[in-house]
């Protein structure tokens, strides 16, 4: 069994694929090609905003913004502590600190009412995450972020194809970053990401920091990065891109297939066996980028599970704040309890929209025998 199953995608897509693979080959456009204007257009109306920017990485993507944001070394910049790693390190990379804002206990994402007290005069960017495929309670950080005149940047990587109140993450603030990486719900054969804005200043920045600050050959008015998405990206996202829609509400029902599995599995459990399935804001729709549980003893459960043949994952084990790298900031243990809860217990299931129905009663009946046995 795998935990992500490109394959089963692949023979699907294949021909479509391929087809868009042998256009690339023949034009010969392979560094911002058709494809990428293409692919921005279309992810732009996707998401009802004016401009899309393609790039390299969902991680170049937050880069390029804080650059085009001016944030500099001095600068504070708020996010969440229990996330992938880019999200603070492009963060302290620019000089800036990162400054942590616990974590709601049952959605993983910023805590709206701890964020008002972490605002100081260095606050220059409010960045939260739409962790595990659902959006993060932008409309009240939106409300605090204008009460302090802060942008707000929407870490979108794992949430691209999911709604908040009915309106498309990666649409929902001043400016928004997704990831294409292949395990993600749309993800290219390769590193890729976007942004999206509606602002024309915004664009105009972001398109030149990603081509070194280059306005014309070999005249560049800014520092910037190679931020380009190639063309052969583009064209498989593009082909993915025909049958996203269908992807997602294949993710939903497994989902919540697992989610029936597992209360009926557990019913009966005593307290400190209970498995916990994913929690869902009844505002929000989830792409599931992971299907996380909460489970004691983590580490014995996933070792039986893997002894069995069933793949897991821990995302993530260990809080931002509680990375050496980041150990300047002078944070310890107990400085973000929810995230910290969160991290001794999170633990994700095989997730991807051709898992079958016998293939989830099986990670169910492991997951049971490995709970009750360890």
């Amino acid at each position: 069994m795998k935990y992500f199953d490109l394959k089963a995608q692949y023979k699907r897509l294949s021909d479509p694929v391929n087809e868009r693979i042998q256009v690339v080959l023949n034009h010969g456009q392979f560094v911002l090609g058709p494809e990428v204007m293409e692919l921005e257009r279309a992810l732009a109306d996707r998401v009802c905003v004016k401009h899309c920017i393609a790039v390299s990485s969902g991680t170049d993507a937050l880069l390029m913004v804080l650059m085009a944001l001016g944030i500099k070394a001095g600068d504070e910049v708020i996010t969440s502590p229990f996330t992938f790693f880019s999200t603070a390190e492009m963060i302290a990379l620019l000089g800036a600190k990162p400054v942590f804002v616990d974590i709601d206990r049952q959605t993983y994402n910023i805590n709206p009412e701890l964020l008002e007290s972490a605002i100081t005069s260095r606050t220059k960017l409010i960045l939260p995450v739409s962790l595990f495929g659902q959006c993060a309670d932008y409309d009240t950080i939106s409300e605090i972020a204008q009460r302090h005149h802060l942008p707000v940047l929407e870490d979108g990587a794992q949430s691209f194809g999911a709604f908040y109140k009915n309106r498309p993450s990666c649409g929902l603030t001043d400016i928004a970053a997704t990831s294409f990486f292949p395990s993600k719900p749309l993800g290219c054969y390769g590193d890729g990401g976007a942004l999206f804005t509606n602002s024309d200043e915004l664009e105009k920045l972001l398109r030149e920091i990603r081509s070194h600050g280059e306005i014309a050959r070999n005249h560049h008015v800014r520092l910037g990065i190679n931020g380009r998405l190639d063309s052969l990206q583009a064209a498989i996202l593009l082909a993915k891109l025909e049958i996203f829609d269908d992807e997602v509400v294949a993710r939903g029902k497994v989902a919540k297939r697992y989610s029936e599995l597992i209360r009926e599995a557990f019913k009966n459990a005593e307290p400190d066996l209970r498995v916990t399935p994913p929690f869902m804001e009844p505002h929000n729709t989830s792409v599931y980028g992971q299907y996380t549980i909460e489970v004691a003893s983590r580490e014995s459960v996933r070792a039986a599970m893997e002894a069995h043949e069933i793949p897991t994952a821990t995302h993530y084990a260990q809080p931002l704040h509680l990375q050496p790298v980041f150990s300047y900031l002078g944070k310890r243990q107990g400085a973000y309890p929810a995230a910290e809860s969160a991290a001794t217990q999170v633990m994700s299931l095989p997730m991807h929209p051709y898992i079958t129905e016998k293939q989830q009663a099986q990670v169910v009946g492991a997951l049971k025998d490995a709970v009750f046995t360890t």
